[in-house]
């Protein structure tokens, strides 16, 4: 991998035969189209109960990388799983691997197919791995039998009080706790064949803010918020594939920008600080906290530049950001090192959702 990435922050092809091998064709080329092909993938948008012929047209052009699923009311799940079949098949006429199908499947008042589990809510699983595992593979298995192959769960927020608007969506209210069953959780997802995301790192259990909805800013020392991540130090230890980024604000760890836009929390602390070598994928970029003060393109492209892998438009199926992308990377805004790194992570994430 470290070869494919030379290759493309050289602007150029290595030369040699074993070097370009190992550069996926989502990331290679010089071409104006195929930066456009290798930002794109970049995109996850919304899709509700259908695979609209929008949706079509951009994956059969490469311009988007996966869709988040809300599907409508009392859909049936057999329909849901022809519509993303379609999908599927539409990406897969691009020549690239299959997209990401994600979903929000935490259980509790977080469900998006309300007839498939998990049965149960995360604080009901506290201080219970074991059945926290039971859970996600329950989960994991129902999922993958419809197409879905990302679950944006476990949350390992750790909350702070009771009050926290994360607290009926954790795994408890201690960190140790949040790491044993929602790191069980996750490996229970990933055995039943759907990859689990870790969320919202560095944590939103200090948040006074729905981030959903309005900006935060996390309070507190380095220290009182190194408590928080032991839940992602034990799933990231444990293999999980993606991580997502807060759109919060952390003042001790980084002043100038939120989780999701900061290179110092996205590579140095968990990359450089936590050993996490998968993907990364931002809390929507529609959502209030975003909107509050960036237009979707001035945030993909913070995002972007901030350690983002994948961009998150949860409320937009046609988010009007890709030029906006294409032409900050042309401009030199990206840097090629950096880009190269994130499409090999990405390639490497859909490459496996074709076994």
């Amino acid at each position: 991998m470290a070869i494919a990435i030379a290759a493309l922050s050289s602007g150029g092809e290595d030369p040699r035969p074993e070097a370009r091998a190992a550069v996926p064709p989502e990331c290679a080329g010089d071409a104006p189209r195929d930066l456009r092909r290798r930002l794109g993938q970049r995109l996850v948008v919304r899709m509700e109960g259908e695979a609209t012929p929008a949706l079509l047209r951009q994956a059969r052009a490469g311009e988007i990388g996966g869709v988040v699923l809300f599907p409508p009311s009392g859909q049936d799940p057999g329909a849901l799983a022809g519509e993303i079949e379609r999908l599927q098949t539409a990406a897969a006429e691009s020549g690239g691997p299959p997209l990401v199908v994600a979903i929000d499947q935490e259980g509790g008042e977080v469900k998006r197919l309300a007839s498939l589990p998990p049965d149960v809510a995360p604080p009901e699983l506290a201080g219970d791995p074991a059945a926290a595992e039971e859970q996600g593979l329950a989960t994991g298995e129902a999922l993958a039998r419809i197409g879905v192959n990302v679950d944006l769960a476990p949350v390992l927020d750790v909350p702070a009080s009771p009050d926290s608007f994360v607290a009926a969506r954790s795994f408890g209210d201690e960190a140790a706790s949040v790491a044993a069953a929602g790191t069980a959780f996750a490996s229970g997802l990933r055995a039943g064949g759907v990859e689990a995301t870790a969320k919202h790192f560095p944590g939103l259990g200090r948040s006074a803010a729905n981030t959903d909805l309005e900006p935060s800013e996390v309070a507190g020392g380095r220290g009182r918020l190194a408590g928080d991540l032991e839940p992602f130090r034990s799933a990231i230890d444990a293999g999980i594939g993606l991580v997502m980024l807060s759109s919060a604000a952390y003042p001790a760890l980084d002043p100038g920008a939120p989780a999701f836009g900061s290179p110092a929390i996205a590579d140095e602390l968990l990359r450089g600080g936590l050993g996490f070598e998968g993907v990364t994928i931002t809390d929507d970029l529609g959502a209030g906290a975003v909107r509050a003060s960036q237009e979707p393109p001035e945030a993909a492209l913070t995002a972007a530049a901030g350690g983002s892998d994948l961009l998150l438009f949860a409320l937009d199926p046609r988010p009007d950001v890709l030029g906006e992308l294409v032409a900050a990377a042309e401009r030199g805004e990206l840097d090629p090192a950096a880009v190269g790194a994130s499409c090999a992570r990405i390639a490497s994430l859909r490459a496996g959702f074709a076994g």
